[in-house]
């Protein structure tokens, strides 16, 4: 319950927050703020307000934004796996390999493009794919 009320709302919070309104709103706000500074003698108490909400705004945002991320991520996650379950030529054994560690996904990313290499008879690295997809345009 918990979660799905979070959810709810970080979902409405960042689709907000990516908007060109809310970003007027937070430039509007910074402008009244630089221009009330000589109305305040660009106190230490009007330097604060502006340090204050912009901290409280950017710590709530991160976890927002980092929940969003992860549910996106989970999604395409789920999504390549059922491509992957679905496809008779695919190997079945990729199906979860984001929860390997970092080392463990290089290295099979390495064996991948050596399996790639020795089928082409010439180096297949992510620079190179490129390259042949930019030749292409």
């Amino acid at each position: 319950m918990m979660d799905r009320i979070f959810t709810l709302i970080a979902t409405r919070i960042a689709s907000a927050a990516g908007q060109p309104l809310t970003f007027a709103l937070a430039l509007g706000t910074i402008i009244v703020w630089g221009v009330t500074g000589p109305l305040f003698a660009y106190s230490d108490t009007w330097q604060l307000i502006i340090n204050t909400g912009t901290t409280i705004v950017t710590f709530l945002m991160v976890f927002l934004i980092q929940n969003s991320q992860n549910r996106d991520a989970a999604a395409m996650q789920a999504k390549l796996d059922e491509i992957i379950r679905a496809l008779d030529t695919a190997r079945e054994q990729f199906i979860g390999i984001e929860h390997r560690s970092v080392a463990e996904v290089e290295a099979i990313r390495a064996a991948i493009e050596k399996e790639v290499e020795g089928h082409q008879g010439k180096a297949a690295t992510a620079d190179d794919s490129v390259e042949h997809i930019l030749r292409r345009f």
